[in-house]
């Protein structure tokens, strides 16, 4: 290891072993698609406190309607789950996260020091960041601190219920790809932001005053987000002529999502007003009806132009937008279909060890938003 202290690297194997099992766990329950007893239209959240422990759910703190617990995290996991849900909602007309009315929990204080948060395929669970550091080596605030973070981690949820996106290659960056583009709009709604007033970055808020960056990625400027000598430098792509080829972070989907983050950018910013409006129902459309479990970013591009297309109307101002968008990142629209699942697999690649045994704590960043 080059970079950080041994205690940064010990933290950092920590949670990477975590996420590790984690991964597994959730493409168990999307496989077995198990939904639950739906409750039509009704917020109902429930938050728990695990007590720097892993034996979960934990301590029941907040139900749905209860005061605030004065406990930050909760209370922060409570609020972005409802607006989250809110968004689904109220502009996608979507029940929870399973469509159904699903019961969203989440749990706080996982473990000690876990520096993550992730959805396990039925629930959502949150560390503290380095709260078991020296000051001067912490880089890491509670992952409850950004609600784009919040919005992202349930939308692997609806990923789960919908294209089911393989975590792998460019489907998996897909999978990113739409968890970062619905948690910036979770965040855009709550702040009332139009699209070319908004930041476009994501975990604002949880580097700590130590780090040298402002985010985690910047859907606007990918590889912009940060630049800090113990974790390095954002290696996130903004078009395909600089698309990584790489065994790990499964074939580099935190990396390779920015690619369509910055198309998702440039046409939401093109179309102006609310992203949520337009580019977000486009966005939500081609999740929920029209990608397959290995689609690639071609049939993103051409998926999301047809959904334009049907929602907008052929040759609309929404539908040119879509084509320009991912003309910026070097995608053209085409009119091949998408193939069929067993057409063309992505490559899972042999490296089953992946982020194991990470040599820089750059690799936590990219086990992160699992």
């Amino acid at each position: 290891m080059k970079n950080g202290t041994s205690q940064q690297v010990d933290t950092a194997k920590k949670s990477l072993d975590v996420s590790d099992q984690v991964r597994g766990q959730r493409q168990s329950f999307a496989q077995a698609a198990v939904k639950p007893t739906a409750i039509a239209g009704k917020k109902d959240r429930k938050i728990y406190d695990a007590q720097f422990g892993s034996n979960l759910p934990g301590k029941l703190v907040r139900s749905e309607g209860e005061a605030p617990t004065g406990d930050s995290a909760a209370d922060e996991a409570y609020d972005g789950a409802g607006a989250t849900y809110d968004l689904y909602y109220e502009i996608f007309e979507r029940n929870s996260i399973d469509d159904k009315g699903m019961q969203l929990n989440s749990i706080v204080h996982y473990l000690k020091g876990y520096d993550n948060a992730f959805w396990d395929g039925e629930k959502m669970v949150y560390g503290d960041g380095d709260e078991d550091l020296p000051e001067e080596d912490r880089l890491f605030n509670r992952f409850t601190i950004s609600i784009d973070i919040i919005g992202h981690e349930l939308t692997h949820g609806v990923t789960q219920y919908e294209a089911n996106l393989v975590y792998q290659n460019q489907p998996g960056a897909l999978n990113e790809s739409f968890s970062d583009v619905f948690g910036s709009l979770v965040k855009q709604r709550i702040k009332n932001q139009k699209a070319n007033d908004a930041d476009w970055l994501i975990g604002e808020g949880l580097f700590t005053s130590n780090v040298n960056g402002k985010a985690i990625r910047s859907m606007k400027n990918p590889g912009s987000a940060y630049d800090d000598p113990v974790l390095g430098k954002d290696p996130q792509p903004g078009h395909m002529n600089d698309y990584v080829n790489t065994t790990s972070d499964n074939g580099g989907v935190h990396v390779n999502s920015g690619i369509p983050n910055k198309a998702f950018y440039e046409i939401a910013t093109e179309l102006g007003g609310y992203a949520w409006e337009k580019a977000g129902k486009i966005w939500y459309v081609t999740l929920r009806d029209k990608l397959k479990s290995t689609s690639d970013f071609q049939a993103a591009a051409d998926k999301t132009y047809e959904a334009a297309g049907e929602l907008f109307g052929a040759n609309s101002v929404e539908q040119k937008a879509i084509k320009n968008g991912w003309a910026k990142v070097g995608i053209n629209i085409t009119s091949v279909p998408d193939t069929d699942p067993g057409d063309n697999p992505p490559d899972n690649g042999n490296d089953k060890s992946n982020n194991k045994g990470c040599a820089n704590v750059l690799g936590i960043l990219y086990s992160f938003n699992l």
